[in-house]
């Protein structure tokens, strides 16, 4: 398909549109009857193979390698029903480890290795039987040897 365009100064501007419009629709007119002469694997190999394109945002597997990787998963939900004596040695370990310093619950948690879901009921026991002491409120409270 050639194209002869005249100077601006031999065809008026409504001429000049009309051309511009007829190519148009005879381009557009050939790309759809080139896209349906074509086979599905002529268009999926053109378009990138087949396989959709993921948007922006984070890349495939970025969640798995950025979460922390945990040595012991514990189930979720409630805990088992723990025995008087199981809690007064989680205590005993407890007034063990507070002993050098005084600790807020999430030290205690990490240095004796315990589930969240632990601490409240034996640290509540241990403030009861007046073995433990806790100064502050909140997430700043810390537990010392009564």
């Amino acid at each position: 398909m050639e194209i002869a365009l005249a100077s601006a100064s031999n065809m008026p501007s409504t001429s000049l549109r009309s051309t511009l419009d007829s190519l148009a629709s005879s381009f557009a007119s050939e790309v759809l009857n080139a896209i349906r002469t074509a086979s599905l694997d002529e268009l999926r190999t053109e378009t990138g193979g087949g396989t959709p394109r993921r948007g922006p945002g984070r890349p495939r597997g970025a969640t798995a390698s950025l979460a922390p990787r945990a040595t012991a998963r514990r189930p979720p939900g409630r805990l088992a029903r723990r025995s008087p004596e199981e809690i007064a040695k989680t205590l005993g370990l407890i007034v063990a480890a507070v002993k050098a310093k005084p600790m807020r619950a999430e030290q205690i948690r990490q240095v004796l290795k315990l589930d969240k879901r632990e601490l409240p009921r034996v640290l509540a026991e241990g403030l009861k039987t007046k073995k433990l002491k806790s100064k502050g409120q909140k997430r700043a409270t810390t537990y010392s040897v009564a």
